[in-house]
């Protein structure tokens, strides 16, 4: 036992367990922060990565074990001691303020007085200065609510790096919602930081990021330290072995299919949404859907994906142009109405609008099937019972007790019950914008397989990417947007990384 952080490590962590009722998310780990380095930290959901993260970033305490800073022993009651030790974090599930401006959100907890008022001359040119840095002049003015998650996430970051004595910067999950543009530009903002000796804690599910920008790897399973390798010496088998034990790979979808012979279920023509203060966010935007299909809509950040999602479910009643459903047009007057044509939309961020964080597992579930099985206004409570066992046997969610609350489920599980929410009400088309969004590669495959499983059965569905690999391994034909129009179609063999990303950048340098 040492009491003393070696050479080149910062932080050094000790045999720290942390015991929560019933699960033991971290069972006597060994971690390592290297001074000035990005340190990697991988493991499935589940694995008891972002646990490790709330001890050193004193969100939470351990049940057991030590911490040492510089060789000397650490205890953070909360995060503003571990601020005060030059520790930040930058949460995958975004803790911002929606209703208060960009400069505030960036300032919070961090304000400036000029006499008994605050600062806010220097707060709002110190926000301009690190979003011109960042490569994202947002006006910063603009309220957080009114932004795109992707901006959101770059404000998160921005959050971070206006600390002067910043230390660690723990990053989980950083770029879930960040463009392949965006994300170089952050990876830029790392180097930086490490080389003025800012050590970086990295947690990712993006392995070819992880081989891109890491330093070193630490490798966790269900709660325990397995590995660790600096990441010049490993690949991208080698990681996902050790995380899983096994190699798991997408599973492919039969290619052979001929669906222009399939029976056509949605057809969308001419759609147009215009953006407020001109131009279009989709500009004549038009394909169809078959039965039992999977099809991918591909782009960047801003190609319009999740706005043709909007538009179908009566999100975005200013758009115009037709949606034909089995051939007959529909008026798409409201939400619910979208629901009893038959369409379920799984949404990109499960948190904010997925979920009900106040309910337990079970009322998450059976929540949007409400009507199957309520008599004259009372619940039936031994069907909703059946329905809600039955969905979680059919999606393998990992769940002790039905009764427990919603976040106590790992991130995979959570959007395992939002797609199963999605599947209760029944319905013909189901919209997945994101499905796998900041879930692991076990969780992933495991939702890729209710995704083939649902259309086996029949079920049409549509769903949005922003990750290549995905799209190519789940989709059977794909459509690539940028900038609001169609730059692309695909089928079968035609489905590959070059020909879709090439697609995706066709006009985009006219986006101003």
């Amino acid at each position: 036992m040492t009491n003393m952080c070696k050479e080149g490590v910062c932080l050094h962590v000790e045999g720290v367990s942390k015991i929560y009722p019933g699960t033991k998310a971290l069972d006597n780990v060994n971690f390592d922060l290297l001074t000035g380095k990005v340190n990697v930290l991988i493991g499935e959901n589940g694995a008891g990565k972002s646990t490790l993260m709330k001890l050193i970033a004193g969100i939470e305490q351990p049940s057991e074990g030590k911490m040492y800073l510089d060789n000397e022993e650490v205890h953070f009651k909360d995060t503003i001691e571990a601020r005060a030790h030059g520790i930040g974090i930058i949460h995958q599930e975004l803790n911002l303020f929606p209703n208060l401006p960009v400069y505030q959100n960036i300032f919070m907890a961090r304000e400036r007085k000029k006499g008994f008022a605050m600062d806010n001359a220097f707060h709002r040119e110190q926000a301009e200065k690190v979003l011109k840095r960042l490569e994202h002049e947002i006006p910063v003015d603009t309220l957080v609510g009114d932004l795109r998650v992707g901006q959101q996430q770059i404000i998160e970051i921005a959050r971070n790096l206006v600390e002067d004595d910043l230390r660690i910067l723990i990053m989980d999950e950083p770029t879930s919602s960040l463009s392949e543009q965006e994300v170089q530009v952050l990876f830029k903002i790392m180097r930086e930081l490490t080389d003025q000796g800012i050590s970086i804690v990295y947690i990712s599910h993006r392995l070819e990021e992880i081989m891109q920008i890491g330093d070193h790897v630490t490798i966790l399973r269900d709660g325990k330290y397995v590995c660790d390798a600096d990441v010049k010496d490993i690949s991208v088998p080698w990681i996902v072995t050790q995380m899983t034990g096994d190699n798991k790979s997408y599973p492919k979808r039969d290619r052979s299919v001929d669906w222009s012979k399939q029976e056509k279920v949605l057809e969308v023509k001419n759609l147009y949404l215009p953006k407020s203060g001109g131009g279009y966010l989709l500009n004549d935007v038009g394909f169809d859907l078959k039965k039992g299909e999977i099809l991918g809509i591909y782009g960047l950040m801003g190609a319009g994906r999740t706005e043709i999602f909007e538009c179908i479910m009566g999100l975005r009643p200013e758009h115009t142009g037709d949606i034909f459903l089995n051939g007959k047009k529909i008026e798409i007057r409201s939400i619910a109405d979208q629901i009893a044509n038959g369409f379920a939309l799984v949404p990109e961020d499960r948190q904010r609008e997925g979920l009900v964080q106040t309910m337990d597992i079970g009322r998450n579930c059976s929540l949007s099937a409400l009507h199957t099985y309520t008599k004259m206004g009372f619940v039936d409570f031994r069907k909703e019972d059946e329905m809600v066992e039955k969905e979680i046997r059919d999606i393998h969610i990992k769940v002790a007790d039905k009764r427990l609350p919603i976040l106590s489920l790992s991130g995979g599980n959570q959007q395992k019950i939002v797609i199963g929410k999605g599947i209760l009400t029944d319905p013909k088309i189901l919209l997945m914008d994101e499905p796998s969004r900041g879930i692991d590669i076990g969780a992933k495959t495991e939702v890729f397989d209710i995704i083939n499983q649902c259309a086996e059965q029949g079920l049409s569905i549509i769903v949005v990417s922003s990750e290549l690999k995905e799209i190519i391994s789940i989709a059977d034909r794909v459509i690539v947007l940028s900038n609001g129009r169609v730059t692309g179609e695909f089928s079968g063999d035609e489905i590959q990384e070059q020909s879709l990303v090439s697609s995706s950048y066709l006009g985009h340098h006219n986006n101003g």
